[in-house]
């Protein structure tokens, strides 16, 4: 057992168990953890999945279409699962992957509530996702791959679980260069990787055609952008046919 991936994920585990609990977010306060949802958005999906856990919107640059399969990695309250439940219709279907017992008990809840019949919440770990392979058009995350002891292990499963065409949309933050030890409320910067190893690592597991359609600043230090918030874009690639 890799006893620091371990320590990680109990401390995760931990802080999102008392988030789901609570109803309440990170606590950082109005500068980072407000995914950009519009007031329009918001009114699709229950109230009791908007916890202020994000660090962007990866369901508005899906191109999501009726009838696709979206699987939410860290799908939290259920937030983006919900909202993107609300673009693939009746034909389509959205399941939330989350390791948290207590966020996936506050997603069912919502779900009942809602009357959603088209999500799905699996408890889970990303790195080793609960899902047959080439089983999702899309694959989102928000604010949560930061947080994996083993990134490279989460992308790997995307691709796995993606049919070939599909998309992987990731909102998540990363380091402008090494911080080392870095004073974190959010706990979302410290264990964040490198922007630049951060994109060679979704190369690695296979991704192509990579695009940053969102970046904004996340932690300021007294150089600059210490950490920013990013939304990825990219595609499992159909393989080409010999003629």
């Amino acid at each position: 057992m890799d006893v620091k991936a371990e320590t990680i994920r109990r401390q995760v585990r931990g802080r999102y168990a008392n988030a789901a609990k609570t109803g309440s977010g990170c606590g950082c306060g109005s500068s980072c953890c407000t995914a950009d949802y519009s007031n329009e958005e918001l009114a699709r999906i229950p109230v009791e999945s908007v916890l202020g856990l994000g660090s962007g919107n990866p369901v508005r640059h899906g191109e999501l279409r009726s009838g696709d399969i979206v699987v939410d990695l860290g799908s939290g309250g259920g937030i983006d699962v919900f909202l993107a439940a609300s673009q693939v219709g009746p034909t389509g279907k959205v399941i939330g992957i989350d390791m948290t017992p207590e966020m996936i008990a506050r997603a069912r809840a919502a779900s009942t509530q809602s009357g959603a019949s088209n999500v799905e919440f699996r408890q889970g770990m990303i790195e080793d996702l609960p899902l047959p392979t080439s089983s999702a058009d899309v694959v989102l995350s928000n604010c949560v791959i930061n947080l994996s002891p083993d990134k490279p292990a989460v992308f790997r499963e995307a691709f796995r679980i993606l049919r070939l065409g599909g998309r992987l949309v990731v909102s998540d933050i990363v380091q402008e260069h090494p911080l080392g030890e870095v004073k974190d409320v959010c706990g979302c910067v410290a264990t964040a990787m490198v922007r630049g190893d951060y994109m060679g690592t979704i190369c690695a597991a296979g991704f192509t055609d990579l695009e940053i359609v969102e970046d904004r600043p996340w932690l300021m230090g007294p150089e600059g952008r210490d950490a920013s918030a990013i939304t990825i874009r990219a595609v499992k690639r159909e393989q080409e046919v010999d003629a």
